[in-house]
C-alpha cells in the first residue's frame, strides 16, 4: 500500500512539473491573421522582387502556400514558406505534393521569431505593421547584403524602399488596391 502511494505521489509530482514547464515555455506568437493574397498580387510581388529560377525564396506567414507554390511553379525558384497554423501547414503541404512541387517547394511549421534569415535571395512578407517591426531586428541581423524583400501593403518604416508599386491587380475581387514595397538589404 505504501509503495502504491509513493508511486502515485511520484507520478503526480512529474505531472505537476510537466504542466508547470508547459505553462512557462513561450508559445509562438501569431504575427498576422490569415488573409490570402490574390493570385495577381502574388505574381506582382514575385516580379517586383525579380525572382529568378534557382534562387532561394522565403515567404513569411505563408498561409495556404500560394506564394510558395507560384514561386516554385512559375518562377522555378526554391521556395520555403513559414507558417505557424498547423491546419494551413497541412493544407499547403498537401497542395505542394499534389502539384508535384516537392523538389522546389516546402512549408516549415515554425515561429518566425526563431527562423534563420541568412540564406534567402528574396523574402516576401504580408504581415501586420507591428509584426514587421518585431521582425526588423532579426532581418537586419541575419540577412546578407543584397537580399531583396517585398512587403505587401505594410512598409518597414525604418527602411527606405528601393521601389514602391501600387497595383489594382485583382481589385475586382475585393475592390482594394495593393501597395508593394521592394527593399534591398545593404
Amino acid at each position: 500500500m505504501a509503495r502504491k502511494l509513493l508511486s502515485l505521489v511520484v507520478l503526480l509530482s512529474f505531472a505537476a512539473l510537466y504542466v508547470s514547464l508547459a505553462q512557462d515555455s513561450p508559445k509562438p506568437e501569431k504575427l498576422a491573421p490569415y488573409y490570402p493574397t490574390p493570385p495577381g498580387v502574388v505574381e506582382k510581388m514575385l516580379e517586383l522582387g525579380k525572382l529568378k529560377p534557382g534562387e532561394l525564396h522565403y515567404d513569411l506567414g505563408s498561409g495556404d502556400g500560394r506564394v510558395v507554390i507560384m514561386a516554385a511553379q512559375k518562377f522555378g525558384a526554391h521556395s520555403v514558406g513559414f507558417e505557424i497554423d498547423p491546419k494551413l501547414v497541412e493544407k499547403s503541404r498537401a497542395r505542394i505534393a499534389e502539384l508535384g512541387l516537392s523538389e522546389l517547394a516546402r512549408i516549415e511549421q515554425q515561429d518566425l521569431m526563431t527562423a534563420d534569415f541568412s540564406k534567402p535571395d528574396l523574402v516576401t512578407v504580408y504581415l501586420l505593421p507591428s509584426s514587421n517591426r518585431k521582425l526588423l531586428p532579426l532581418l537586419e541581423q541575419q540577412m546578407r547584403s543584397g537580399t531583396r524583400i517585398v512587403s505587401h501593403n505594410f512598409a518597414f518604416w525604418d527602411w527606405q524602399p528601393e521601389e514602391t508599386v501600387t497595383t489594382y491587380e485583382d481589385a475586382h475581387t475585393d475592390g482594394l488596391s495593393r501597395t508593394l514595397y521592394l527593399y534591398r538589404r545593404r
